[in-house]
Protein backbone atom coordinates (compact mmCIF):
# COMPACT_ATOMS: atom_id res chain seq x y z
CA UNK A 1 0.00 0.00 0.00
CA UNK A 2 1.25 3.47 -0.86
CA UNK A 3 0.58 6.05 1.83
CA UNK A 4 0.49 9.64 0.61
CA UNK A 5 0.63 12.42 3.16
CA UNK A 6 -1.51 15.39 2.27
CA UNK A 7 -0.27 18.43 4.15
CA UNK A 8 -0.32 22.19 4.03
CA UNK A 9 -0.58 25.21 6.25
CA UNK A 10 -3.73 26.13 8.08
CA UNK A 11 -6.59 27.09 5.75
CA UNK A 12 -4.61 26.20 2.64
CA UNK A 13 -7.27 23.94 1.13
CA UNK A 14 -6.30 20.51 2.50
CA UNK A 15 -9.89 19.53 3.26
CA UNK A 16 -11.04 20.48 -0.24
CA UNK A 17 -8.27 18.41 -1.85
CA UNK A 18 -8.95 15.46 0.48
CA UNK A 19 -12.65 15.62 -0.47
CA UNK A 20 -11.71 15.43 -4.16
CA UNK A 21 -9.73 12.24 -3.55
CA UNK A 22 -12.50 10.80 -1.39
CA UNK A 23 -15.11 11.55 -4.08
CA UNK A 24 -13.06 9.39 -6.42
CA UNK A 25 -13.06 6.47 -4.00
CA UNK A 26 -9.59 6.97 -2.54
CA UNK A 27 -9.43 6.09 1.17
CA UNK A 28 -8.71 9.18 3.28
CA UNK A 29 -7.54 9.08 6.89
CA UNK A 30 -7.68 12.58 8.37
CA UNK A 31 -5.73 13.46 11.50
CA UNK A 32 -7.91 16.56 12.07
CA UNK A 33 -10.99 14.34 12.32
CA UNK A 34 -9.18 12.06 14.75
CA UNK A 35 -7.95 15.06 16.76
CA UNK A 36 -11.55 16.20 17.26
CA UNK A 37 -12.66 12.68 18.26
CA UNK A 38 -9.99 12.11 20.91
CA UNK A 39 -10.97 15.24 22.84
CA UNK A 40 -14.65 14.39 23.16
CA UNK A 41 -16.05 14.32 26.71
CA UNK A 42 -15.20 11.09 28.47
CA UNK A 43 -12.06 10.50 26.41
CA UNK A 44 -8.68 10.40 28.22
CA UNK A 45 -7.16 13.20 26.11
CA UNK A 46 -9.77 15.70 27.30
CA UNK A 47 -9.08 14.90 30.94
CA UNK A 48 -5.32 15.23 30.40
CA UNK A 49 -5.88 18.60 28.70
CA UNK A 50 -8.09 19.73 31.58
CA UNK A 51 -5.44 18.70 34.12
CA UNK A 52 -2.73 20.63 32.27
CA UNK A 53 -4.68 23.74 31.22
CA UNK A 54 -7.43 23.95 33.82
CA UNK A 55 -11.20 24.09 33.70
CA UNK A 56 -11.08 27.33 31.70
CA UNK A 57 -10.56 25.24 28.53
CA UNK A 58 -13.89 23.46 29.04
CA UNK A 59 -17.31 24.71 28.04
CA UNK A 60 -20.23 24.48 30.46
CA UNK A 61 -21.30 21.14 28.93
CA UNK A 62 -17.86 19.64 29.60
CA UNK A 63 -16.68 19.74 25.99
CA UNK A 64 -13.44 21.35 24.91
CA UNK A 65 -13.48 25.11 24.44
CA UNK A 66 -11.22 25.19 21.38
CA UNK A 67 -10.96 28.96 21.33
CA UNK A 68 -9.82 29.15 24.98
CA UNK A 69 -7.28 26.40 24.41
CA UNK A 70 -6.06 27.99 21.17
CA UNK A 71 -5.52 31.31 22.93
CA UNK A 72 -3.30 29.62 25.50
CA UNK A 73 -1.22 27.44 23.21
CA UNK A 74 -0.53 30.05 20.54
CA UNK A 75 0.53 32.57 23.19
CA UNK A 76 2.95 30.16 24.88
CA UNK A 77 5.24 27.76 22.96
CA UNK A 78 5.73 25.59 26.06
CA UNK A 79 1.96 25.21 26.42
CA UNK A 80 1.73 24.22 22.74
CA UNK A 81 4.43 21.56 23.26
CA UNK A 82 2.52 20.25 26.29
CA UNK A 83 -0.68 19.98 24.26
CA UNK A 84 1.16 18.23 21.45
CA UNK A 85 2.68 15.77 23.94
CA UNK A 86 -0.85 14.89 25.08
CA UNK A 87 -2.61 14.56 21.73
CA UNK A 88 0.01 13.64 19.12
CA UNK A 89 0.73 10.09 20.38
CA UNK A 90 -3.01 9.37 20.48
CA UNK A 91 -3.50 10.79 16.98
CA UNK A 92 -0.57 8.79 15.58
CA UNK A 93 -1.88 5.58 17.08
CA UNK A 94 -5.40 6.13 15.74
CA UNK A 95 -4.00 7.11 12.31
CA UNK A 96 -2.03 3.85 12.12
CA UNK A 97 -5.08 1.80 13.12
CA UNK A 98 -7.38 3.50 10.61
CA UNK A 99 -4.79 3.37 7.85
CA UNK A 100 -4.47 -0.39 8.28
CA UNK A 101 -8.24 -0.80 8.46
CA UNK A 102 -9.09 1.14 5.28
CA UNK A 103 -6.33 -0.48 3.23
CA UNK A 104 -6.39 -0.02 -0.52
CA UNK A 105 -3.56 0.13 -3.05
CA UNK A 106 -2.95 3.70 -1.94
CA UNK A 107 -4.49 6.12 0.49
CA UNK A 108 -4.35 9.74 1.52
CA UNK A 109 -3.30 10.52 5.10
CA UNK A 110 -4.18 14.14 5.91
CA UNK A 111 -1.50 15.38 8.32
CA UNK A 112 -1.43 19.19 8.64
CA UNK A 113 1.65 19.26 10.89
CA UNK A 114 3.63 16.64 8.97
CA UNK A 115 6.73 18.78 8.48
CA UNK A 116 6.64 20.12 12.05
CA UNK A 117 6.23 16.62 13.46
CA UNK A 118 9.01 14.99 11.48
CA UNK A 119 6.86 12.06 10.33
CA UNK A 120 8.01 12.08 6.69
CA UNK A 121 9.86 8.76 7.04
CA UNK A 122 6.62 6.87 7.77
CA UNK A 123 5.02 7.82 4.44
CA UNK A 124 5.71 7.12 0.78
CA UNK A 125 5.01 10.55 -0.73
CA UNK A 126 4.17 14.05 0.43
CA UNK A 127 1.55 16.12 -1.39
CA UNK A 128 1.56 19.76 -0.28
CA UNK A 129 -1.47 22.01 -0.74
CA UNK A 130 -0.37 25.62 -0.90
CA UNK A 131 -1.87 29.07 -1.24
CA UNK A 132 -0.71 32.63 -0.54
CA UNK A 133 -0.31 33.53 3.13
CA UNK A 134 -2.72 36.46 2.76
CA UNK A 135 -5.44 34.04 1.67
CA UNK A 136 -4.68 31.74 4.61
CA UNK A 137 -5.03 34.65 7.03
CA UNK A 138 -8.30 35.72 5.45
CA UNK A 139 -9.69 32.17 5.61
CA UNK A 140 -8.59 31.60 9.23
CA UNK A 141 -10.10 34.91 10.35
CA UNK A 142 -13.40 34.08 8.66
CA UNK A 143 -13.56 30.40 9.61
CA UNK A 144 -12.41 30.68 13.23
CA UNK A 145 -13.70 34.19 13.98
CA UNK A 146 -10.27 35.39 15.12
CA UNK A 147 -8.42 38.65 14.69
CA UNK A 148 -5.70 39.15 12.13
CA UNK A 149 -3.11 39.08 14.93
CA UNK A 150 -4.45 35.74 16.16
CA UNK A 151 -4.43 34.32 12.63
CA UNK A 152 -0.84 35.48 12.13
CA UNK A 153 0.18 33.88 15.44
CA UNK A 154 -1.27 30.56 14.29
CA UNK A 155 0.63 30.78 11.00
CA UNK A 156 3.82 31.75 12.83
CA UNK A 157 3.58 28.57 14.92
CA UNK A 158 3.77 26.46 11.74
CA UNK A 159 6.77 25.93 9.49
CA UNK A 160 7.18 28.40 6.67
CA UNK A 161 5.71 27.88 3.21
CA UNK A 162 9.20 27.40 1.81
CA UNK A 163 10.01 24.65 4.34
CA UNK A 164 6.73 22.90 3.62
CA UNK A 165 7.19 23.14 -0.14
CA UNK A 166 10.76 21.82 0.20
CA UNK A 167 9.32 18.68 1.84
CA UNK A 168 6.92 18.08 -1.06
CA UNK A 169 7.13 15.29 -3.61
CA UNK A 170 4.06 16.73 -5.30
Amino acid sequence: MIRIALTGGIASGKSAVAALFEARGVPVVDSDVIAREIVQPGRPALEAIRRRFGDRVLQSDGSLDRRALREQVFADPAARRDLEAIVHPLIRSAMAERSAAVGGPYQINVIPLLVEGGRRATLDRVLVVDCPEALQIERVMQRDQVTEAEARAILAAQVSRSERLAAADD
